[in-house]
């Protein structure tokens, strides 16, 4: 067992299950020609979260970290007419090329997209009386995954799904002395999550174009 096929297996899966449209196809390319980093989430990753929202019947959902708008464009398109979706981008260069994508995609309506730090936005959304979120997925810098998963907690209800990437890191979690923040940040997370008596909660392994990290699923008690 190798990258190569585990690549392999995941365009399989995606040539099958997971097609990207013109709108999706247009929101990766944006990437390059925006000079912004190739980071987004897989076609795979990306059905996984329209399912998950789905299977939640998420009419609201919290997205924190945009980028081009790549997995915002996924989950949208899980709502219903009438639902909506925020997500919260840091930098106003990728909230600017997401917000074309996802009017490329027809989902202007729905999508809103708020600029700035999300620890500065995620208790205006409290103030605002914004949640409850049927669905929350953290997919931003990882040094204050803990924080923006306590936040998560207070714009939730009792049923709602958090979901967070990007929390194995290569199996760099296994380190005892993480070599950068980002590590740190999802060995934090990590044990958080575990004494977190609010939800119940596990962590999915992955492999694919995206190598090898994972996600985690807490649902709110």
């Amino acid at each position: 067992m190798n990258n190569q096929l585990f690549e392999s297996v995941d365009h399989y899966i995606s040539d099958l299950l997971a097609h990207e449209d013109e709108a999706l196809v247009a929101a990766t390319r944006s990437l390059k020609e925006a000079g912004m980093p190739a980071i987004s989430i897989s076609p795979n990753q990306g059905k996984f979260l329209q399912i998950l929202a789905l299977l939640c019947n998420a009419r609201n959902i919290l997205e924190l970290g945009t980028l081009a708008g790549y997995s915002t464009i996924w989950m949208a398109r899980a709502l219903p007419k009438d639902g909506r979706l925020i997500t919260l981008e840091a930098d106003p260069k990728h909230a600017a090329v997401a917000q074309k994508n996802i009017e490329r995609a027809g989902l202007a309506s729905q999508v809103q997209i708020r600029t700035g730090k999300a620890l500065s936005i995620l208790p205006e959304l409290v103030d605002e009386g914004a949640g409850p979120f049927d669905m929350i997925f953290i997919d931003a810098d990882k040094p204050p995954y803990s924080d923006y998963f306590q936040w998560a907690l207070r714009l939730s209800r009792p049923g709602t799904l958090i979901v967070a990437d990007n929390v194995i890191r290569e199996g760099k979690v296994l380190d005892a002395e993480p070599a950068n923040e980002a590590v740190a940040g999802a060995q934090r997370f990590n044990t958080m999550l575990a004494a977190n008596t609010a939800v119940t909660a596990t962590i999915l392994q992955m492999v694919g174009v995206k190598e090898y990290d994972g996600m985690a699923l807490a649902i709110v008690k």
